[in-house]
């Protein structure tokens, strides 16, 4: 089925979005002229096929369920935070924060991530072609962040249980971020994550990064 073309140098944002969210949408959608609009295609909640061509601005897809968004271009702060679950690509770079909060779905990132990548993801996939700012993962709670190259300082700062897999440098370790063995089982979901985000990286050449679980009890030296 040919996808519904929406020109956004025609029509508003707002219009876009209260298009997606009607009772029967039309299952695919080709968006132009974006040219750095916030919010575009925003709390999807149905198996739509979106595709975005050009740079977008703040929280593309957030919230989304289900969707397949795809942004040809680069996205501004916050790309599919709060995600729950689907598909979200950007093709070129992502501003901070992406991914943020995303507590489920597959967030690949072709190029590089800025700062705070998955900060405080609860459940998503991230995978990011390129490198990652500094404080990415931050109190990352669950799902898992792939970098195919290099992470900024304080990588994973105060994670719980999310894992973290990187392929090149790693500048310096968060507080708590421990590098960890890479196990069988390890390999074999990171094989299955870069499959998915159409990636041909050898999993065997990643290192892993987790929790060291010190920050999760009470302890005196800690008190005020």
């Amino acid at each position: 089925m040919e996808a519904l073309t929406v020109d956004l140098a025609a029509s508003p944002v707002r219009q876009l979005n209260q298009a997606l969210h009607a009772p029967d949408p039309a299952p695919r959608w080709r968006v132009l002229n974006p040219r750095g609009a916030h919010s575009v295609a925003c709390g999807l909640t149905r198996h739509l096929t979106v595709d975005i061509e050009g740079h977008v601005g703040y929280y593309c897809a957030g919230m989304n369920q289900l969707a397949t968004v795809t942004v040809h271009g680069n996205a501004g702060v916050g790309v599919a935070e709060n995600m729950m679950s689907g598909m979200v690509r950007v093709r070129g770079n992502a501003s901070q924060s992406a991914g943020a909060t995303a507590h489920g779905g597959l967030l690949v990132i072709e190029g590089d991530a800025a700062a705070r990548c998955g900060i405080s993801m609860k459940g998503a996939d991230i995978v990011v072609g390129g490198s990652i700012g500094h404080m990415s993962a931050f109190m990352a709670q669950a799902g898992r962040l792939v970098v195919c190259g290099d992470a900024g300082d304080a990588l994973g700062d105060s994670v719980y249980e999310a894992r973290i897999y990187v392929k090149g440098t790693v500048k310096s370790l968060g507080a708590d971020c421990v590098e960890k063995p890479v196990r069988d089982e390890h390999l074999t979901e990171l094989a299955e994550l870069l499959k998915l985000a159409e990636r041909d990286e050898d999993p065997a050449a990643f290192r892993r990064y987790g929790s060291a679980r010190r920050l999760y009890h009470f302890t005196v030296d800690n008190a005020y």
